[in-house]
């Protein structure tokens, strides 16, 4: 298996192609809050791939200049318990320090709280709903 990260037009689709399949498709969340206006091309997407197959990915959103925020970290069931979701997340550490970010902030739903909390993050907000799904902000010092 192979991780690519990049803003390459074949980055976004396979991106895209993990989150229909994971996220609209398995989950149920509407087409058009899944695609939503951050999906631009200038945006990076983290990717590992089987072969020609992508199997996991991640987007990263620049919230200001020292902090990322990894958003739609999925793997294709088929792929999952391999810890696949890990490395995406590491791969967008490494470039949120490779490009001088020190901090990294994510919106996760309650059910992936003690996957991020594996990687070093700590809460940092109450519970609030994020399209109807009970959620928390968690972060971490990339430095």
């Amino acid at each position: 298996m192979e991780l690519k990260l990049g803003n390459e037009n074949f980055q976004r689709a396979a991106s895209c192609f993990i989150r229909m399949e994971v996220f609209v498709l398995e989950r149920n969340i509407p087409l058009a809050e899944e695609f939503d206006n951050l999906d631009t091309p200038e945006r990076v997407y983290a990717v590992v791939y089987d072969e020609n197959l992508p199997v996991a990915t991640g987007r990263i959103v620049i919230e200001d200049e020292k902090t990322i925020r990894p958003t739609r970290i999925a793997t294709l069931k088929a792929y999952r318990k391999q810890n696949l979701g890990a490395k995406i997340m590491k791969a967008i550490e490494a470039y949120g320090v490779k490009n001088g970010y020190i901090h990294s902030l994510v919106h996760a739903e309650q059910t992936a709280v003690g996957f991020y909390q594996k990687l070093g993050y700590k809460i940092c907000s109450d519970i609030y709903y994020e399209d109807g799904v009970p959620c928390q902000s968690l972060e971490k010092a990339l430095v």
